[in-house]
């Protein structure tokens, strides 16, 4: 199978669907002869024009506003936000109009948007350009959140969100963005609610998100040296929650480490790990464990954002203390 990067896989989706249905039309920032700031709208403009590629204002309100108002009327636009830090100058829009619409039409009302975004440290972009925010929107129901991991989950997720009539949340990380993975040709969609199991094990349940997949995995390779088995789940999406997939994971292992780039405090570690000790309570040998960065701005410096961010010792040391 061919391998492309996770911004080709972003770009090969959004053209594929572009072609597909003409309501779909991309707008943000630097989106289009650009090709966006990380490339995943590479190649569109010349392609779709500027009716269908639309570079916006430095007004990320106005942007998801533009794109609100675009969707009741039935289009299906594919807002980009530079920066996840962003989102909260658009909070408004998508916490109480993009979420709330439909429900509050009675449904009669649909808002088949794509908010894309990303998250996490990249290296120095300092404590406005590098954090991980999805846990904002768990208070928000009516908007989902994905967080694909690999180029082959970027591709089929988005087209599956973009084919949604719901509003969602499609958080990339920055550090997959040059990253290369194998990716059909073929037409596929990922559904939404379904999770992934990475890797099979018998000793402790690992769930983990976005870049921390691959983080998991590393934990898992090093764990398996000292003869622990651990089993990664990647749920894909946070809303939905595929915790059936995970419930049925730990009730074999009978242990479980949540991991995610987002802080520990108020994180969706704390949901899942409450969710688990609730739901799987009968199952669980050892209280479940947590990691997330520290409850700080991440900073500028290299060595303390290296400290903040978790990594594949600190899942190993959570896993260990567990076992």
């Amino acid at each position: 199978m061919r391998e492309i990067t996770y911004a080709q896989a972003l770009a090969e989706a959004l053209d594929e669907e572009m072609a597909r249905n003409p309501t779909v039309f991309v707008l943000g920032e630097d989106v289009g002869p650009y090709g966006g700031v990380y490339k995943a709208t590479a190649g569109l403009y010349k392609k779709y024009g500027d009716l269908r590629v639309l570079d916006t204002p430095i007004s990320e309100s106005a942007i998801v506003g533009t794109a609100l108002g675009a969707a009741i009327a039935g289009m299906r636009p594919i807002p980009e936000i530079m920066f996840s830090d962003l989102l909260a100058l658009a909070m408004d829009q998508i916490a109480n109009q993009v979420a709330k619409a439909r429900y509050m039409s009675g449904g009669n009302v649909k808002v088949p948007l794509v908010i894309r975004t990303n998250i996490g440290a990249r290296g120095s972009m300092a404590a406005q350009h590098s954090q991980s925010v999805h846990a904002w929107f768990l208070n928000v129901p009516g908007i989902k959140i994905v967080l694909p991991s690999s180029p082959y989950e970027a591709k089929g997720l988005l087209k599956t969100c973009i084919r949604d009539d719901d509003p969602v949340l499609f958080l990339e990380h920055k550090l997959l963005y040059p990253q290369s993975g194998p990716v059909p040709e073929h037409e596929y969609t990922i559904p939404l609610g379904q999770a992934r199991i990475v890797r099979e094990g018998a000793d402790v349940t690992l769930i983990a998100f976005s870049l921390m997949v691959q983080k998991a995995e590393a934990a898992a390779r090093r764990l398996a040296e000292d003869g622990i088995e651990a089993e990664v789940i990647d749920p894909r999406s946070l809303t939905p929650l595929d915790f059936e997939t995970i419930a049925r994971s730990v009730s074999k292992t009978g242990r479980a480490v949540v991991v995610d780039e987002g802080c520990l405090t108020g994180g969706i570690t704390a949901e899942i790990a409450a969710r688990i000790s609730s739901e799987c309570f009968n199952w669980l040998d050892a209280p479940v464990a947590r990691v997330g960065a520290l409850d700080a701005p991440v900073p500028f410096s290299p060595p303390l954002e290296k400290a903040m961010i978790p990594d594949e010792y600190r899942i190993v040391a959570a896993t260990k203390s567990v076992l």
